[in-house]
């Protein structure tokens, strides 16, 4: 929309977007803080109207997730220049999208979710997938944005969050609601002392053969022993 400047009111001075539909917006910003559009500018949404820090909250509602995570990632990486670290965008990114994991239900349709829930994605979308298949209405969510300790808490595995923080109240919450960590994530593997479900031990591999040619030798085949269900990672 458009920018134009109102009356100051108490101590506040009075910007006014107009857009080409819909009702004009005002936002008092106080009088110290320095303003970056001026009379007759025109902004789109979600665009700074003074300097300072955006909230997280309002540019993943109006932008979306890749806006957010494209502004969390130079924030952080901007902290770490001016101390002359170079980190390689990737470690800021896989944290990121653990903070960006979870959605918000805001309308179930025909699922099993309940208004407000907060879900995995992936678990989100294997929902709608089944509804949809039986020709359901999907449900529809809105995207999250959790702390990094609140996102390490509210993980699937109880055992991942356990190892984090709050280990009383964590497994005293899965022993009352009678929960079953499916070992499906690398941490709780490793706490359990089992293979990580990455690499060789992908459940595909486990009935793979090994084939050792040598000169000399007669060729040598090297079968991987199958695991049973109760030691193949992600098993019930």
């Amino acid at each position: 929309g458009q920018v134009s400047f109102g009356k100051d009111t108490k101590g506040k001075r009075k910007v006014i977007v107009t857009p080409e539909v819909g009702e004009p917006r005002e936002y008092l910003i106080p009088k110290g803080k320095h303003i970056g559009v001026h009379e007759g500018d025109l902004v789109k949404a979600g665009e700074p109207l003074m300097e300072g820090s955006s909230n997280p909250h309002d540019i993943l509602t109006i932008l979306g997730e890749k806006a957010l995570a494209k502004y969390l990632v130079d924030e952080i990486q901007e902290i770490y220049r001016l101390q002359g670290v170079r980190i390689n965008d990737k470690h800021i990114e896989v944290i990121v999208r653990q903070m960006l994991r979870r959605v918000r239900i805001k309308e179930v349709g025909d699922t099993d979710f309940l208004v407000g829930d907060h879900v995995e994605k992936w678990r989100f979308d294997e929902e709608n997938a089944k509804v949809i298949g039986r020709g359901g209405e999907p449900a529809i969510a809105e995207p999250l944005l959790l702390g990094i300790t609140k996102a390490s808490l509210s993980t699937e595995s109880f055992i991942s969050a356990a190892s984090f923080q709050e280990t009383t109240r964590v497994l005293t919450e899965a022993a009352i609601n009678g929960r079953v960590d499916r070992l499906v994530g690398l941490k709780e593997n490793v706490i359990m002392g089992r293979l990580i479900p990455a690499g060789t031990g992908l459940a595909r591999y486990h009935e793979m053969e090994l084939r050792v040619e040598g000169a000399g030798e007669e060729e040598k085949t090297l079968k991987r022993p199958a695991l049973s269900e109760a030691e193949v990672p992600g098993a019930d």
